[in-house]
């Protein structure tokens, strides 16, 4: 997945490909300057169901990625709101363990933005501090509901619940991602639509050649920086998450 990490390398990869498969459809069709009458119109409707079907199938990878991109927004605010739930619901345990809880959940809330901030290379050093700091708020957590069972201990382990499963969703979320197979169906289309193009390009329709190729190689750019949590421009900013870490630091 580390080619679909970079949108930028995609793209140029992308361009020369399809610009490659117009060249090649160019030397299959040799030395002759125009199609014969009689290909003409079975090359046109070939052309037009080709390009039809290489942007039906841009069309459904789009939706997809930003599909997935709004389920990563959507799990970051609710990760927010689970953590500000059980930040509160830190009232229904003694006031030590309380204490301490609240200390390590503005700890982990710190943690989590970094989660969305993080580059590929510091990814295992932020999840080895968040497992850590998650192991830490259950311990408490389960130590003070033994020692003090009650039904607001209760509620408050159920808080906890929330908190650790939202960060499990997002994982999930974050591993999501357009499956190969389907990058692979739609290079192989656009390749053919290119190769297409170029065998029945000529005169001042060489230049136009390259329109295609150029298009799709920008539609490619697109989906797969959506589609990358961190290999492009369009991120999702945890923005909940940061307005909740201002406010649990406020005096």
């Amino acid at each position: 997945m580390m080619f679909l990490d970079n949108p930028l390398g995609l793209f140029v990869v992308t361009f020369l490909l399809l610009w490659l498969g117009a060249g090649v459809g160019i030397l299959l069709r040799g030395g002759r300057r125009e199609l014969p009458e009689s290909m003409r119109e079975d090359y046109g409707i070939i052309v037009g169901a080709t390009l039809t079907l290489l942007g039906l199938i841009i069309g459904f990878t789009f939706s997809m990625a930003t599909t997935r991109y709004d389920l990563r927004k959507n799990l970051e605010e609710e990760e927010a709101n689970a953590i500000g739930t059980e930040y509160v619901r830190a009232d229904f345990l003694p006031a030590q363990d309380a204490s301490r809880l609240r200390t390590l959940l503005r700890q982990y809330t710190d943690l989590r933005i970094e989660f969305y901030k993080a580059d590929q290379d510091k990814l295992p050093q932020v999840n080895r501090s968040t497992t850590g700091i998650q192991n830490q708020l259950w311990s408490v957590l389960a130590a003070s509901a033994k020692a003090n069972p009650s039904p607001l201990a209760a509620v408050a382990a159920t808080g906890m619940n929330d908190v650790l499963n939202s960060q499990g969703y997002t994982q999930a979320a974050w591993w999501n991602r357009i499956p190969k197979a389907a990058w692979a169906l739609l290079y192989i289309i656009a390749i053919v639509s290119n190769v297409l193009l170029g065998y029945g390009a000529h005169g001042k329709a060489l230049a136009l050649s390259l329109v295609l190729p150029l298009l799709v190689s920008i539609s490619f750019l697109l989906i797969s920086d959506i589609d990358s949590p961190r290999g492009g421009i369009i991120r999702v900013q945890p923005q909940n998450l940061a307005a909740l870490a201002d406010s649990l630091k406020a005096p």
